[in-house]
This record gives C-alpha cells, structure tokens and sequence, in this order.
C-alpha cells in the first residue's frame, strides 16, 4: 500500500511540545509517513537548540532551514519568512509530499503555506479560526485562506472557519493537539519541582512564560519589570521561561537574566514538555501571555493571568483572569487567583484524542483535482 507523506514545519519548542502525540499518531498509522522540517529557534543556540528534541524523540527529521534570529525585530521576521520559503519551495519542488501540515499562526507556518500552494502541494492546518489580536491573528487567517483542509480546536473556531469562505465539507472539529496525553505527562510532584528549583513548596509559586507583542515591541521590557514586581510584591515564587525571539524579546530576555541570579525567580531557556506540563500542574497560578495558559492549563485547573494583548479574543476556560500589563493590575489579578485556587478540570479544547483523529483524517481524504481549486464557499 502507498503511504501519504506528511511533512510537518517546526519551527519552535512551543509547537513540537504540541504536536509530539499528533506527529507520533501520524507516524505510526499505517498508510501515512511522516517527515519534519525544522527551522526558526530549533536551531538556535540561544533558544536551547531545540532541534535536538525531535531527534531525541525519534520522530523523522528531512531537512532542517537555518534563519537568522538576532536582530530580534520585525524586519529580521519578515526576511526569515522570506528565507524559509525559498528553502521550503526548493526542498518540496525537489520531492513533494502528499500534503503540508502546519499549526497555528506563526512565520514559518505561513511560508510554508505559501510554498506549498505554489507547488500545487494540498496544506493542512490545525488551530485555525482562533481570534488573538496582534500580528498572530491576521497571520493564522492568511494561512487558513492558503489551507485546503482545516482541523479546528472548537466549534467556535470552525464556524469562523466557515464564515471566512472555506467549504464546510473540509473543516472539522478535531480539539487542540497540546491537550492529548497532557495529564499523563505532568509525572513531577509539587515538592520535587520546588526542591530543585530551590524553592519553599509550602509559599505560592508560579509558572511565567511571556513573550513580546510585536505591535508593543518597545514596551516588552517595561511590562515584563511590572508583571516581575508585582510577583515578587506577594512573595511569589517564580518559574520563568525565556521568551521566543519574535521582535521585542531582548528586552524581556534582558529585565529576566538581570533578575535571575537567585532568590525567589529561577530562568529556563527550555523546559521539556513533560516537565513544562508538570510545572503547569503544580504551579499556583500561570501568569503570562502564551497560548498555553488559554488552552493546556485548564487540564489542571490552575488559575492563569493572562496579560495584555497577545491572547486577546482567544475562547477562555474558566480558569483564566484577563488584565492589563501594568503593575497594580498585575497584583490584583494574581491575588484573586491565588485567593481562589484550583479550578474543576474542565477544557473547551478538547477531551485529550486530538491526534489519532487528524492521522485518520489525513488517511482518509480525497486528495483530489477539486480539492486544490480554491474558491470561497459563498
């Protein structure tokens, strides 16, 4: 039997932590082969070469695509996405496969959209439909109008799918692909976290992960000194991940490094998903701006504040607290989700079967002349 070749871009720790169950679905289903292409801050030795995940995971690796990642701005992320697709369109002109898949919203995501429609090969894309606000928001919606098929997290999200002119028959309902296998991850107990981290289990602590808003590039490092102050003013004991390198983050990267020499804040450029997942877990609250405190963290009830403007419109769980990047509206925020605690463990994204659902579909669907003619459905 001929098996589809599926080539999965990764570009970022954040995305392959997602789709490692997906990836590994596709993988071992019987009339699909996977292949990934790495790029971005996989291959960046500031970002913890990340790359070196995917090839402990034993997942296929067909090609990797060096981009710049400093100056970190906004012209070094549009001449990257223009790096990528040349690289991508020479490697798929070379030997293409049966269908690109792609997740969410990011550079690399779009030009590999961008390459693929050009060579006639069909796009697949996970998370569409989603409203965030900033950059990511109008990004997400051009890789969904370059998409031929659609695997959305909510129902919400496919009707917007819909409503933007894809043709209904291509647009399913598959719940987000970070969810699946999430509890069985989180193996790490609260005590064995705090011991390592030097931390006191018994005082609250917390899981930061923020990250710039290109549109707020200048302001990153002031928010991340307010959202920092406020923390340490309750006595917060804190968790931080280093930002990714979209425009901004060297200011975030700066105020972290310059404040994590000891005490009650601890810097990870990379934490492994199982271990991110039981961070996740035994945190008192999440506090930040990625996409994780919106979708993953209410698996585990944690309470997450969630700042500023890079998830904005995003479908909340119950568990999340939207406020502003300043200050005292920081500590308002953290107070009333420590003062409440632990959520029921409830998830709008989905129930955890994510990637065998996509695996079948990608089995399953006509890849056919009617599929590439892309018109609007109204």
């Amino acid at each position: 039997m001929m098996q589809r070749r599926i080539c999965y871009v990764s570009g970022t720790r954040a995305d392959f932590g997602l789709m490692q169950f997906t990836l590994r679905a596709i993988q071992a289903h019987p009339a699909l082969r996977l292949e990934i292409v790495a790029t971005g801050m996989h291959l960046s030795a500031a970002h913890g070469n990340t790359v070196r995940e995917i090839e402990g995971s034993g997942l296929p690796i067909r090609a990797t695509v060096p981009v710049d990642m400093e100056p970190a701005t906004g012209a070094t992320m549009a001449r990257n996405i223009g790096r990528m697709l040349q690289a991508f369109s020479t490697l798929w002109e070379e030997q293409p496969p049966d269908i690109v898949l792609l997740l969410g919203d990011r550079g690399e995501m779009l030009a590999g959209a961008l390459a693929a429609i050009h060579l006639n090969i069909p796009v697949a894309h996970i998370h569409g439909g989603e409203r965030s606000g900033t950059v990511d928001e109008p990004v997400r919606h051009a890789i969904t109008k370059l998409a031929h098929l659609h695997f959305s997290a909510t129902n919400d999200a496919r009707e917007r799918v819909v409503r933007m002119g894809e043709s209904p028959q291509r647009v399913w309902v598959t719940g987000a692909p970070g969810l699946d296998g999430l509890k069985e991850l989180a193996t790490r107990s609260r005590a064995e976290l705090a011991r390592e981290a030097g931390f006191d289990a018994a005082r609250p602590m917390a899981l930061f992960v923020f990250h710039p808003v290109l549109q707020e590039a200048d302001a990153a490092g002031t928010q991340a000194c307010a959202i920092l102050d406020a923390l340490a003013a309750q006595g917060v004991q804190v968790m931080a991940l280093l930002p990714n390198a979209d425009a901004g983050s060297e200011g975030i990267r700066t105020v972290l490094q310059q404040r994590g020499a000891g005490g009650s804040l601890r810097l990870a450029t990379h934490l492994p998903r199982a271990e991110f997942a039981s961070w996740m877990a035994a945190a008192d609250v999440m506090v930040g701006n990625s996409s994780a405190g919106i979708i993953e963290a209410a698996t585990f009830g944690t309470p997450v504040v969630n700042i500023g403007l890079r998830q904005n419109q995003r479908e909340r769980n119950a568990n999340v607290t939207d406020c502003g990047a300043e200050a005292a509206a920081v500590d308002a925020a953290v107070r009333q989700a420590l003062g409440h605690g632990k959520y029921p463990a409830h998830n709008a994204y989905g129930n955890g079967a994510t990637g065998p659902r996509i695996a079948q579909l990608l089995a399953d669907v006509p890849l056919d002349a009617a599929l590439m003619m892309k018109t609007n459905a109204y």
